[in-house]
């Protein structure tokens, strides 16, 4: 391995280290010519199937781009970067189970709503509003009702809406001065 400050073609790894997973080894290298250190990933490369937009393009499936999609999804929300790190692991472990050569983007989305769905309910319906191309409040209101219909007794996530105040603004009025 090339030494990232060098160019040096000769590093020699100093120690090694297995993912909490197993998915991935992290190994500490050090360039025999400058003494710089520095850390790479080892991971298993498979092949993932190539996936169909809805155009019809074809494009090779891009692990940052399901991250991203988690990211906007689950900005400011609640969510360890461990467990969204897991369930990009299970969108992928999932694709690599289908053993298809393509499958298509709205498969892809499917099984990343499924993964949110767990997650965290807000990180959830924002994901399907732009993926399932809600057009005005009612699409809202009717993914929300879905969703709770769906939801087993003593879900351990905060209620979608405040039961008393369902299908209202949840801003109070400003108190006048006295």
């Amino acid at each position: 391995m090339h030494c990232p400050f060098c160019q040096h073609v000769d590093t020699r790894v100093i120690d090694s280290r297995v993912s909490d997973d197993g998915a991935t080894i992290r190994r500490r290298r050090e360039c025999a010519a400058c003494g710089e250190r520095f850390s790479t990933l080892e991971t298993i490369e498979l092949k993932l199937p190539v996936i169909v937009k809805g155009d019809g393009r074809r494009e090779p499936f891009d692990a940052r781009k399901l991250r991203l999609g988690f990211d906007r999804a689950l900005h400011k929300r609640p969510v360890s970067e461990e467990q969204v790190e897991a369930a990009v692991r299970a969108v992928v472990h999932q694709l690599r189970m289908t053993a298809e050569r393509e499958v298509a983007s709205r498969r892809v989305g499917e099984f990343v709503m499924a993964e949110l769905r767990k997650l965290d309910h807000v990180g959830y319906v924002r994901f399907a509003s732009v993926y399932r191309d809600f057009q005005d409040v009612d699409d809202f209101r009717e993914e929300l009702d879905r969703l709770e219909r769906e939801l087993p007794p003593g879900e351990a996530q905060l209620p979608l809406l405040d039961e008393g105040n369902r299908g209202q603004s949840h801003i109070s009025p400003k108190k006048k001065d006295r």
